[in-house]
């Protein structure tokens, strides 16, 4: 038996049920279980009635889920199914060598997604994904798929949006309720940063993630999942970031040879070309996984490397540790399962599992000259640390001065030392470094680190973007100071334009400081002063200092053309104290036009008329995401945009030389699946993200033969005939036998969500390209272009109408947005349940129904053409009950009823026509409590 499959054994032993359950551990596969292993379920012994219990008021625990939850070793959290796709190699590995069972929270179905598969959208398209999710973890042997049914309502990249949507504080509850009930010894999800491109779903459910691992342990948050659930306080030992900031490496040393961004990381690399059971490496067990997910165009994904020093390795960053790791650099941390030691995995001459490190500083900074007092806290677990001490590590030139020694740590005991820590007096501000502990003890040792930054009596930065500043204002509440400064700080500047450039400047001494800072530009660019002087300014206040920045070269490529991808780094040099420190943000430059006003309105009939379209002719050939054009042939594409009385009118012309799916009008939508265009406008020019914008596409071509428009991500989706009245839009195909197209489209400005700024309004123009038939996109090209461009208005074009006004009852602040909330229950979704019963978990990350009030499956019988439903109840609510079929992965017929009081009842789910003979199959039942929380049982129908 492995080490972490010994803990978590001695673990579940000391478990206690949830109120009107069975005390105890659970054994083994009992009777009436329904196993869901790589997506699919499996068949059942006995009926609910053959259980000693079945006849009296409490839920038999062999058939339902009101048994002890499952224990886990790791849990991945991730927004969408597919999140988890990249890590299936690590998870794999660690289930191949140390038994480590993983689960996967979800916290979404995807259903805002595209559909590669078939026509299913929302609800149908979230179960659709659920099943493809569960197959695909499957091949790595993971088995627990937790669902928590928040909506997925469309691509952006913001966190707040994300949060104001899933409801921050419910959504939250369901995580850390999970982590109670499941008990992860490891917490892995994605980065939570705000960096360009990442989806704010990604963002928040990362954020979720950090949150449950600092709070989850905590009996004042949430209490009444404690004193009302019968759950307990649980706090694992360690969270890590499925991502790294830095080059990847291939080959077997690729944990040792990934160079780092920032070298205080605490990462640890897990290769893909291990040999899996199969024969395979994992890197390939992974690929076929991947491809799982058919419906989100991933089965042409194509082969990896064939050859093992080809592939690289899963990288994981550490955020925190309660408990000792593997010190990077050594051999221990060379292992594949490094991740693990310490809280599942005891590394060679490691303390035993159980035992406590932990490095506590004060804060993120520390200033140069000052002492700093560092605590050390060391605990036990079952085995006493006899002789322990620890010893404090800092860079060359630092003082460290202290007692390290601890004594006999007894069981359940601990210990701390106080060490005081001087960074040199000329130490570069804003360097970071690691406090580094080593524990030693007669029974084993340990590494634990803590990273801090040297600062300046006052720092100077650009204004962070708002997500930033929110970003880090959240790092700092929740205790992870260490994540600030992970994001550039950049601006944007329209290419030769003029743009006000703040430099906030921070006082992080003890006194009060006056001084200057001044900007380094690069050339192009110049400020009308450099340098001003800030302050009196009091200790831990900050100040805004204005500059004035032109680009005075408006020849310098724009967007991501420009610069280093994109950006354009320039200095900060601020100096108090005597001290100066250095920071590098970058000015961003988007391409800007003048849309001019044209006398009479464009014909929109798709052909360009001399003098119709007078506006600068726009490039919208440049990448910004996805695979580069093979030719100007391949893809390519100019615009023009002007205004007439009060619309705006845009002219786009494509070059395309094969055409991607046609689709029928009646699926017109997720436009990134085929060819199309979309024309992005924020009206005001100072949208955070496109909830307050427009966005309109178009498809070129039906099955029907004429195009289609919709809306989408924006602050009203669906057809255009809905959402955009008034929208005209026509495409003319070009006349060579390609696959280009010329488009009109006049857009009311009365449909934006506020009245036009002419000088500040925002536009992107994206052309999306496909070359297959399989309703996945190749190629995205634009005006403005970054990764993710299409979700962050701040880098979309400057275009100024000259001339224009918007009408004086236009309001200037954006209409409330309206967001999908349509999402898949749990209580519809037949694998949920099946695994509800095998966990012994509450469907939704909600509460379990009281056994006073619950209902469950006793007996499924199937009467012709129906299948009739045995129900004990103990008090009223909402039955769902599903016919499951578990080789064809499909509900055969459904059913809702309502219960309305306690003791036996009988249902009939009535089966569609021509269905047969269902015997063997599964009649899988989620009863809603009328007062909350669910209950899921099954029987096999006979």
């Amino acid at each position: 038996m492995s080490i972490a499959r010994e803990r978590a054994m001695a673990r579940r032993t000391t478990g206690q049920g949830r109120p009107g359950t069975e005390q105890g551990r659970r054994t083994l596969a009992v009777a009436g279980a329904l196993a869901l292993g790589a997506g699919m379920l499996a068949a059942g012994p006995a009926a609910a009635t053959d259980h000693p219990r079945a006849g009296r008021g409490t839920p038999p625990p062999a058939t339902t889920s009101a048994g002890d939850p499952v224990d886990l070793d790791v849990l991945f959290v991730g927004a969408h199914p597919d999140d988890e796709a990249s890590a299936l190699s690590t998870f794999g590995q660690w289930r191949q060598s140390d038994d480590v069972r993983t689960g996967v929270v979800t916290v979404t179905r995807g259903e805002g997604g595209g559909n590669a598969a078939g026509p299913e959208e929302g609800p149908e398209l979230g179960l659709l994904r659920e099943v493809e999710e569960r197959s695909a973890v499957g091949l790595a042997g993971v088995r627990d798929v937790f669902n928590l049914d928040d909506v997925d309502f469309y691509y952006t990249v913001s966190a707040p949006l994300t949060q104001q949507i899933w409801g921050e504080e419910d959504a939250l509850e369901k995580v850390v309720r999970l982590v109670r009930e499941t008990r992860p010894e490891v917490v892995v999800t994605m980065n939570p940063a705000p960096s360009p491109g990442n989806h704010g779903n990604h963002q928040e459910a990362a954020r979720l993630a950090l949150e449950a691992y600092q709070v989850a342990g905590d009996p004042s948050v949430f209490p009444e999942q404690l004193t009302q659930e019968g759950l307990e306080p649980f706090s694992p030992d360690r969270v890590l970031l499925n991502t790294v900031a830095g080059t990847r490496a291939t080959g077997p040393a690729c944990p040792q040879q990934v160079q780092l961004s920032d070298p205080t990381q605490t990462v640890y690399g897990v290769w893909s070309g291990a040999q899996a059971p199969d024969g395979r490496t994992w890197g390939q067990v992974e690929r076929a996984a991947q491809r799982q997910y058919v419906s989100q165009g991933w089965a042409t994904f194509p082969d990896v490397p064939a050859d093992p020093d080809a592939l690289g390795c899963d990288y994981l960053t550490q955020v925190d540790a309660r408990v000792p790791s593997a010190e990077p650099g050594t051999e221990a941390a060379s292992s594949p399962d490094a991740a693990l030691q310490g809280a599942l995995v005891r590394g060679p001459d490691a303390a035993p599992l159980g035992t406590g490190l932990t490095v506590q500083v004060p804060g993120l900074r520390v200033v140069p000259g000052e002492e700093t007092d560092v605590v050390v806290r060391a605990s036990a677990g079952r085995t006493a640390l006899g002789g322990a001490s620890v010893a404090l590590e800092a860079p060359d030139g630092w003082a460290v001065t202290g007692d390290g020694a601890l004594g006999d740590v007894a069981a359940d005991g601990s210990a701390q030392a106080t060490f005081t820590v001087t960074a040199p007096a000329d130490a570069r501000p804003g360097t970071r470094v690691r406090l580094a502990a080593e524990l030693s003890s007669d029974v084993g040792g340990g590494w634990a680190a803590q990273v801090v930054e040297t600062a300046a009596p006052v720092r100077g930065q650009l204004a962070p973007l708002d997500r930033v500043a929110e970003y880090e204002g959240w790092a700092r509440e929740v205790g992870f100071p260490e994540l600030q400064g992970t994001v550039r700080r950049v601006t944007t500047l329209p290419s030769g334009g003029t743009q006000q450039v703040d430099v906030v400047v921070t006082n992080d001494s003890t006194q009060e400081q006056s001084g200057t800072t001044a900007l380094g530009l690069p050339d192009g660019f110049s400020a009308e002063a450099t340098e001003q002087a800030f302050g009196p300014l009091a200790a831990g206040d900050s100040a805004t200092v204005p500059f004035t920045v032109t680009n005075t070269d408006d020849s310098l490529p724009t967007s991501n053309a420009g610069g280093e991808g994109g950006d354009h780094p320039f200095t900060v040099t601020t100096t108090a104290g005597g001290v100066t420190s250095t920071s590098t943000p970058a000015l961003e430059l988007v391409p800007t036009t003048d849309a001019p006003g044209t006398e009479a309105a464009a014909v929109v009939d798709g052909v360009e008329q001399a003098g119709e379209h007078p506006g600068e002719e726009l490039d919208l050939s440049r990448l910004w995401e996805g695979t580069p054009c093979e030719s100007a042939a391949d893809c390519s594409a100019t615009g023009k945009l002007s205004w007439h009385d009060d619309a705006l009118q845009v002219l786009v012309h494509v070059t395309d030389d094969v055409a991607g799916t046609v689709l029928p009008a009646a699926d017109c939508k997720r436009h990134w699946r085929t060819d199309s265009v979309e024309i992005a406008v924020d009206p005001r020019g100072d949208a955070e993200n496109t909830s307050t914008t427009f966005k309109a596409f178009v498809l070129p071509r039906t099955a029907e033969g004429g195009p289609c428009a919709g809306r989408d991500a924006d602050a009203r989706q669906g057809p255009a005939a809905r959402t955009a009245p008034g929208m005209e839009y026509a495409v003319t195909p070009d006349d060579d036998g390609t696959a280009g197209y010329t488009l009109e489209v006049t857009i009311p400005l009365g449909l934006l969500p506020a009245a036009v700024d002419p000088d500040e309004m925002a536009v992107d123009l994206f052309v999306y390209d496909s070359d297959t038939q399989d309703k996945t996109g190749q190629t995205r090209i634009g005006w403005s272009t970054w990764q993710g461009v299409q979700g962050d208005p701040y880098r979309w074009g400057v275009v100024r109408l000259p001339g224009y006004t918007p009408p004086a009852d236009r309001p200037a602040e954006p209409a409330e947005p309206v967001i999908p909330q349509t999402a898949l229950s749990s209580l519809e979704s037949p694998p949920s349940i099946a695994q509800a019963v095998r966990d012994d978990v509450p469907l939704a990350g909600g509460p379990a129904a009281p056994a006073g009030q619950s209902a469950w499956l006793r007996d499924a019988v199937q009467r012709r053409d129906a299948v009739v439903a045995t129900v004990r109840a103990t008090g009223p609510g909402r039955l769902h009950l599903w016919v499951w079929d578990p080789q064809a992965q499909a509900a055969v017929a459904g059913s809702v009823v309502d219960v309305e009081g306690s003791g036996p009842s009988r249902w009939w789910v009535t089966l569609p026509e021509g269905a047969g003979d269902v015997s063997g199959t599964r009649l899988l039942a989620a009863f809603e409590a009328e007062d909350g929380g669910t209950l899921s049982s099954v029987a096999p129908v006979r």
